[in-house]
């Protein structure tokens, strides 16, 4: 889960918002957000334990077609987008360390951009070569990072110098929670906590799912909300906001503030090096949603094939090519506006499938229930509903590529089912 976001959304925020008690209440709100959707998913990754995530559990509920649209919607944006802009947020910080990283290498692309692909496909050939060394990796720098956040949240609030910021809340604050720029920058906060649903597509290779799903999901977001509140409460209370406003480096930027440009330059390359585990567990969780659809529909059966360890190469394969289409076309926010939209719509319908698998199957065997039913989905469901709603009204063309993706996955649904072989007599 941290990764991307949390190290570049403040800058957009602070565009809209300049209140210090609505900035720290968007990241609270969209940690409860993301916990209430964990408990919601807990439910149903205990009930029908299989890999795939929304795929699966939509195709279950509602119908295949509203599953594969996730799946596919997984597949083009949900993984593939914030593979590319945890890449390219790793290229920005590396050039804020090595400004000659600025300057064209081939064809008009940056070296950024070439330091971006290559740290794309080095880390595909990990994950593409062994699960075992895959998940090493991951478990590494997942670790590494943790303690390099939780070190720079204790350097910043014993060594900064509190800002002309008051996180007291007034009238103006809670004006600003209740304005279309506070939802519309939920957007950022969301895509900052994706992430926190990804263990339910790896439900049919974790140890008794239906026992320890919940248990990942709810105290992995538990985590990352506290340390997600700390960091910006520190990039907040130790950097001037000028010095962040539309800012992608916001961790370089307050670094540099507080310790100097010299750690300053050593903490954006360490930012840049932790951004290797956002990549990382991008490529390893999203081919197994690929390869889910690919078992359930005949005509993108080539994308179910593992190797011999598991793996599926052909689905990865598939990821990392519009990971790096995203890469060499970039537009960093409106990527991150786009597919924040679209993979709110889809997690939206899969908390409103606890309410409906409820109602419908009553009786089947739920071995973790939802904790606060109803009120916690509804929590989820509401603050979900209120973004996308403005969203499609501050953010229209964003809304429309995210819409004309959707469509164009239910053009590959029926083309699909149209080339389905005809069984032989």
């Amino acid at each position: 889960m941290v990764g991307t976001g949390v190290f570049t959304s403040l800058g957009f925020q602070l565009l809209g918002i300049q209140s210090g008690f609505a900035l720290l209440m968007l990241w609270a709100v969209g940690g409860l957000i993301a916990l209430c959707g964990a408990v919601s998913y807990g439910e149903l990754a205990a009930a029908m334990p299989r890999s795939g995530g929304e795929y699966h559990y939509l195709s279950q509920i509602y119908h295949p077609a509203l599953g594969f649209l996730s799946g596919w919607v997984s597949a083009t944006v949900g993984f593939a987008a914030p593979t590319a802009l945890a890449a390219l947020a790793l290229g920005r910080y590396a050039q804020s360390v090595w400004p000659a990283l600025a300057a064209p290498v081939l064809a008009g692309t940056s070296g950024a951009q070439v330091l971006a692909i290559g740290v794309v496909l080095l880390l595909a050939l990990v994950h593409g070569l062994s699960i075992q060394a895959g998940s090493r990796l991951q478990v590494v720098i997942t670790a590494l990072k943790v303690g390099v956040l939780v070190t720079f949240i204790g350097a910043g609030l014993v060594t900064g110098k509190p800002q002309a910021l008051s996180f007291v809340p007034d009238a103006a604050s809670w004006r600003a929670l209740l304005s279309p720029t506070f939802a519309v920058s939920l957007v950022y906060v969301s895509y900052a906590y994706s992430g926190w649903n990804a263990a339910a597509y790896l439900t049919g290779e974790i140890d008794r799912p239906q026992r320890n799903l919940s248990r990942i999901l709810l105290t992995g977001t538990a985590v990352v909300l506290l340390l997600y509140v700390g960091l910006n409460f520190v990039f907040l209370r130790s950097t001037p906001l000028g010095w962040l406003k539309g800012q992608l480096e916001v961790g370089f930027i307050s670094a540099n503030y507080l310790f100097g440009p010299a750690w300053g330059r050593f903490a954006g390359a360490v930012i840049a090096a932790l951004l290797v585990s956002t990549i990382s567990a991008m490529i390893f969780a999203g081919p197994r949603i690929t390869q889910a659809m690919g078992e359930d529909l005949p005509a993108l059966g080539w994308l179910a094939q593992r190797t011999s360890a598991g793996i599926p190469q052909r689905a990865l394969l598939v990821q990392v090519a519009i990971s790096l289409v995203f890469i060499l076309k970039p537009d960093f926010q409106a990527v991150l506006v786009y597919a924040g939209f679209v993979l709110n719509l889809f997690t939206f319908l899969t908390v409103l499938g606890v309410f409906v698998l409820r109602w419908r199957q009553p009786q089947m065997p739920r071995p973790y229930r939802a904790w606060g039913y109803p009120f916690t989905p509804l929590i989820f469901l509401a603050l979900s509903a209120w973004t996308l709603v403005f969203i499609i009204k501050d953010k229209q063309e964003e809304s429309l590529y995210g819409l004309a993706t959707v469509a164009g996955g239910l053009l590959v649904y029926f083309a699909a089912h149209k080339l389905r072989p005809t069984p032989r007599p």
